[in-house]
C-alpha cells in the first residue's frame, strides 16, 4: 500500500470516529433531564454567606452591599471565586451549560481558571476524586463530564459530587444536565461554620489553571470545611465597609491576607491591621483571626525595591500583631512569609502563584489552621479524621452530619452516645430506616436524656471527623458516650485503636471540657470473642490513664463458655431487641442523671 493510501485511510477511520463520538453525544443529549439552581427550594450554592439577599445566587456580596463597598469591589463581588454546587448522582457523565459576562482568560491565567468549572467527588471511604471531560469555554460554554465508574454499587446508589464554579467571571444561566434513566439530587448548604478568606487577586484565585487549583479550594477539600472566598482581585484592603460585613458570618476562623493590595508608603498598615482585628473581635470576640503576611515577589533577589517594600509590610503587620497581643487581644495568629515558602517558581508573574504555589498555600494554610482549631493529624488511619459514605444503601452519612448540627442548634442535647450502626440501629433521632431496639431506647435511654449520634459503619476516625465537624460545638453537655472500634477490626492493629480511642478522647475533652466522659468497650461479636475481651482489657487500662470513666456492657451477651449468645444477635454484630434490652439496662447506671 503506498503510503499516501495508507494515510487517507487514517485519515477516513479518524472521520469516522470522530463523527460516531459526535453523534453518541449528541444521543445523550437528546436525553438528558436538565436542572437549574434557581428553582431548588433550599440554597444550594456553596461558599455564599447571604444566599437570600443575593441580587444573583451566583454573586458572592448581598444587595445592600452596593453603595457601601467602593464600586470596584461590588463589580468583583459578581465573579463567582469559591462558590460550588454539592449534589448526588450515579450518572455515567455529568453536563454543565452555562453563561459568562466577561472576558473569557487573561495574558498571564487560561480559559479553564477564568471561566471554567470543576467537578470532584468523594469515594465510599471518604478520599477526593477529580472528574475529566470534555468542554468549551466561550460566552455560551459547556462542559460533560466523564464519570467512569461501572461498578454495580455506583450504578445503584451513585456518589457525592461538588462542581466548582469560575474564579474570575460572572456566571448565569447555569445548568447542569444528567441522562433520563439516572437520579440527579441537589444537596443543601452545609452547617458547619466556614473559614473566612478576605484577601486580593491571590485569595480570589489568581493564577490557579483551574478552579480546583485556587488555594480556597484545596483548603476546603483539605479540611472539608466550607470556605468563604471574599478575594478581591486589586481591591483587597482591610476596608471598614467589607469587614463589617465578614463580622456578619459566624466563621470558624478568619483569615486577612491584604497585604500585597497595601503599600508602605500610601496605606498605613499599622492602624489598618489594629482596626480590623478590633472590628472583628468585637462582634465575634471568640473566633480565631490569622493574619497573613505578605508572600513576596517571584523577582525578590533582583528586584531590591519590590525586596524592601515587602519587609516594610510584613513589619508593619508584625508590629501590629504584637501590639494587639500586647493588649490582651486573644485567638490571633500570623502566618509568616517563611511559612508560605514559596520559590520563584512558584509564580506565573511576579506575584500570581501558579498551581504549585496554590498547593503550597493551601499548605501553609491547612497547617496552621488544624493547630488553631485544635486539628493536627496523626500518623496512623485512627487519628487522621475521615468522612465516609459506606452505609449508603441504608442512610446517608452526611445528610445525618447536617440534621444532628439542626437538631444541636435548635435542642441542645443532655447526653450524647457517639458510635457505629450499634448505636445507628438502636433507636431515637435522628430517625434511622433500620431500627433494631426501639423499645429500649423508648423505654430507657430517651428518658434519660440520651441522643443518638451513632453512624452506621464508622470507625474511630470517622468520629473524630465529627467531633472536628462541629458536632460537640455550641452547647454544654451533661455526658458524652463513646462506643466506637469494632469497624476498625482487622483494618487497624491492637495498639493503633488505643492510639485513636486516645486521641478522639483528648478531641472531646478539649471541646467539651466540663462534659463527663464515659467510655463503653467493645461489644463481643462472633467469632471475635476472645480478641475483644482482650482489647477491652486494654481499653480500659488507657481509660484509666486519661481519667475517663469505662463501662463494659456486653458480658450478658456471653455464653457461660465465653462465645456469642445468638439469640441476642440479628447477624452476629448486631443485638435484637432482646439484646438491646440487656445493653440498656447495663448502661443506665453509668449515665448521669
Amino acid at each position: 500500500m503506498k503510503s499516501s493510501e495508507k494515510s487517507l485511510r487514517i485519515i477516513s477511520v479518524f472521520i469516522f470516529l470522530l463523527a460516531f463520538e459526535f453523534h453518541s453525544i449528541a444521543q445523550q443529549e437528546s436525553n438528558i433531564i436538565w436542572w437549574n439552581p434557581t428553582t431548588s427550594e433550599f440554597p444550594v450554592i456553596s461558599g455564599q454567606a447571604w444566599a437570600t439577599e443575593v441580587p444573583s445566587i451566583y454573586h458572592r456580596l448581598p444587595a445592600r452591599a452596593e453603595g457601601e463597598v467602593r464600586e470596584a469591589v461590588w463589580s468583583l463581588s459578581k465573579q463567582s471565586a469559591g462558590l460550588s454546587i454539592r449534589f448526588w448522582s450515579n450518572a455515567d457523565s455529568i453536563h454543565v451549560r452555562y453563561s459568562v459576562t466577561r472576558g473569557i482568560s487573561m495574558p498571564h491565567m487560561p480559559a479553564t481558571g477564568v471561566s471554567g468549572l470543576d467537578l470532584y467527588s468523594k469515594s465510599y471511604d471518604g478520599e477526593w476524586l477529580r472528574a475529566w471531560g470534555k468542554y468549551s469555554i466561550k460566552e455560551e460554554s459547556e462542559y460533560i463530564f466523564i464519570i467512569n465508574d461501572d461498578s454495580s454499587k455506583y450504578a445503584e446508589l451513585g456518589r457525592e459530587y461538588q462542581l466548582l464554579l469560575p474564579l474570575y467571571n460572572e456566571v448565569s444561566d447555569l445548568e447542569i444536565g444528567v441522562g433520563g434513566e439516572f437520579f440527579f439530587d441537589a444537596l443543601p448548604v452545609r452547617r458547619e461554620k466556614p473559614v473566612v478568606a478576605y484577601g486580593t487577586s491571590i485569595c480570589q484565585g489568581a493564577c490557579a489553571t483551574r478552579p480546583g487549583m485556587a488555594w480556597t479550594n484545596i483548603l476546603e477539600r483539605k479540611l472539608e470545611r466550607p470556605v468563604m472566598n471574599l478575594g478581591f482581585s486589586g481591591n483587597g484592603k482591610l476596608e471598614y465597609e467589607v469587614l463589617e460585613l465578614l463580622a456578619e458570618i459566624e466563621a470558624k476562623v478568619y483569615v486577612l491576607d491584604c497585604l500585597p493590595n497595601l503599600s508602605p508608603d500610601r496605606d498605613d498598615v499599622y492602624n489598618l491591621t489594629l482596626n480590623a482585628v478590633r472590628l472583628l473581635k468585637s462582634k465575634r470576640p471568640d473566633v480565631p483571626i490569622i493574619l497573613t503576611e505578605h508572600v513576596g515577589y517571584a523577582d525578590a533577589f533582583v528586584n531590591i525595591k519590590n525586596d524592601d517594600m515587602v519587609k516594610r509590610l510584613n513589619e508593619q503587620y508584625q508590629k501590629a500583631f504584637l501590639q494587639l497581643k500586647e493588649d490582651g487581644v486573644s485567638g490571633i495568629y500570623l502566618l509568616k512569609k517563611e511559612d508560605l515558602a514559596l520559590g520563584f517558581d512558584s509564580f506565573v508573574d511576579i506575584i500570581h502563584p501558579n498551581d504549585i504555589g496554590m498547593e503550597e498555600y493551601a499548605a501553609a494554610y491547612e497547617a496552621l489552621i488544624l493547630k488553631v482549631l485544635s486539628q493536627e493529624k496523626g500518623e496512623i488511619s485512627t487519628t487522621i479524621s475521615m468522612s465516609q459514605s459506606r452505609d449508603i444503601a441504608v442512610y446517608n452519612w452526611e445528610e445525618r452530619h447536617q440534621e444532628i448540627l439542626k437538631m444541636n442548634q435548635d435542642d441542645p442535647p443532655k447526653i450524647l452516645l457517639f458510635g457505629n450502626s450499634i448505636v445507628n440501629f438502636w433507636g431515637g433521632k435522628p430517625v434511622s430506616k433500620a431500627v433494631n431496639g426501639k423499645t429500649s431506647w423508648e423505654n430507657i435511654l430517651r428518658p434519660a436524656g440520651v441522643r443518638n449520634f451513632g453512624f452506621g459503619w464508622d470507625r474511630i476516625e470517622n468520629v473524630l471527623w465529627r467531633v472536628y465537624h462541629d458536632e460537640l460545638d455550641g452547647f454544654e453537655a451533661k455526658q458524652i458516650v463513646l462506643m466506637i472500634g469494632t469497624n476498625n477490626l482487622g483494618i487497624n492493629s491492637k495498639e493503633e485503636i488505643i492510639i485513636g480511642l486516645k486521641k478522639l478522647l483528648g478531641e472531646i475533652k478539649e471541646r467539651q471540657p466540663k462534659s463527663e466522659i464515659l467510655l463503653v468497650g467493645l461489644l463481643p461479636r462472633r467469632e471475635r470473642e476472645d480478641e475483644i475481651k482482650e482489647l477491652n482489657k486494654e481499653i480500659s487500662k488507657m481509660a484509666e490513664q486519661v481519667n475517663v470513666d469505662f463501662a463494659e456492657v456486653g458480658k450478658e451477651l456471653l455464653l457461660a463458655d465465653g462465645k456469642l449468645n445468638e439469640t441476642l444477635f440479628s447477624d452476629g454484630l448486631h443485638p435484637n431487641e432482646e439484646g438491646y434490652q440487656l445493653i440498656a439496662k447495663s448502661l443506665l447506671p453509668f449515665l448521669k442523671k
